[in-house]
């Protein structure tokens, strides 16, 4: 690692915490172009959790939603 990098990250430890939350998801999407992987957060994790659990609505609803106003 350079010295550069070493002496960086010194100073990021005294920073607060969403500064250095904001920093790790600029570091994420470096990684990420490096490797062509990406690293969800858990508040991304947490979300597409949310969403498989319900809260969409199917397709034969919307069309029968769609047929009952006269758009089909």
């Amino acid at each position: 690692m350079s010295d550069t990098a070493k002496d960086i990250l010194e100073r990021v430890a005294t920073w607060p915490e969403e500064d250095q939350e904001e920093l790790a998801e600029i570091v994420r999407d470096i990684e990420s172009r490096r490797n062509g992987l990406y690293v969800l957060t858990a508040e991304e994790q947490a979300a597409i959790e949310a969403a498989r659990r319900g809260g969409f609505v199917s397709d034969a609803d919307i069309a029968a939603f769609w047929k009952r106003h006269g758009i089909e």
